[in-house]
């Protein structure tokens, strides 16, 4: 990297990621490795319930077998496991909790705890965090050093996300509003943040926010839908982190960059077509052959892929709910007194 800044690029995968893993990780790396100083690709092997577990052990190996060949192909890239025991729980909730215990999961089931174990883990303050199911568009290689110096000269700006979904010809965006922000290439803030993909000033972070408090807690049905599914009644790690940053006043920059700029991609949904066609959607967004239909969209939508088979019937939903409330030992009277409980947090 040009910048002096040491980045961290950190990956947060789990087992049932591998089917898009193995096409879209190698994608990341190609657009991303030569901008940073460190990959980090956090494994993590705590198993939730419902759709975020889904064939966990059958894809574990392929998962492991995937990492190696990227660590051998990438000398700057490491796995490291998302530690649950008891001393590494203990310093990352005195990292970021003030000593509170972290959630492992949200109430959906969610990622929460290997999160935070993500960006604790980075060998560098700033780090570029992303899910493994974002693609990236424009290629430039210069993006992360322009994010690390806004990073330095804005204190008002905490994190920086390339621009949301291919550019449009004018520069506006058509599936967020967002704010404009003065910057020399296309650039909006909002005070939010995504844990699909931020540039963070970690050193920043721990200074603004000493303690992070488990808020706002989610609502009601939420609380009890946890309750149903075995998962802990918290909300989800960027709804509690968009509120740290509402307060504080802080943004997050998305920006295009200089040219050829960078922007994301994510696809919201999981279908046949879909994997089927994934290397050659790939390929069409690193040459930047999209749609007229995809540009100023965040996600890709269905001037791309028809996702009508995608969509499941409410029936189906509860159904799931169900089965794994009925598949666990369970009180009802522990529903009032859990979701009560997650309120007051």
């Amino acid at each position: 990297m040009s910048d002096s800044a040491g980045v961290t690029l950190q990956i947060s995968l789990a087992p049932t990621d591998l089917p898009h893993a193995r096409d879209i990780v190698p994608h990341q790396l190609r657009q991303w490795a030569g901008q940073v100083d460190e990959v980090l690709l956090t494994l993590d092997l705590h198993r939730s319930r419902g759709r975020f577990s889904a064939a966990w052990a059958e894809r574990l190996p392929g998962m492991r077998s995937l990492l190696a060949d990227l660590c051998a192909q990438y000398p700057a890239a490491r796995v490291v496991e998302v530690d649950y025991g008891e001393a590494a729980r203990r310093e990352l909730a005195e990292a970021f909790f003030g000593g509170r215990q972290t959630p492992e999961k949200d109430w959906n089931g969610g990622p929460f705890y290997s999160y935070f174990y993500g960006l604790q883990s980075a060998a560098h303050d700033y780090v570029l965090h992303m899910d493994s199911d974002m693609m990236f568009g424009g290629g430039s290689q210069t993006w992360a050093a322009e994010a690390v110096r806004l990073l330095r000269e804005r204190a008002d700006v905490i994190a920086c996300n390339p621009l949301p979904g291919p550019p449009t010809a004018d520069g506006a965006l058509r599936s967020q509003t967002l704010d404009p922000f003065p910057y020399p290439s296309t650039a909006y803030c909002v005070s939010q943040l995504s844990t699909r993909i931020f540039l963070l000033d970690r050193a920043r972070f721990h200074q603004r926010f000493p303690v992070v408090p488990l808020l706002p807690a989610p609502n009601r049905l939420r609380v009890v839908q946890a309750q149903l599914d075995g998962n802990p009644p918290f909300a989800l790690p960027e709804v509690i982190l968009s509120h740290l940053l509402t307060q504080a006043r802080l943004l997050r920059v998305d920006m295009l960059g200089a040219a050829p700029g960078m922007w994301s991609i994510h696809p919201p949904y999981r279908t046949a077509e879909f994997y089927a066609r994934l290397p050659e959607f790939i390929a069409r967004i690193e040459a930047g052959d999209v749609p007229e239909g995809q540009r100023g969209a965040h996600d890709m939508n269905e001037s791309m892929i028809d996702w009508s088979s995608a969509q499941a019937p409410r029936w189906r939903r509860i159904a799931r709910h169900a089965r794994l409330a009925l598949s666990r030992p369970f009180a009802p009277a522990q529903v009032a007194d859990t979701a009560s409980d997650a309120l007051v947090r």
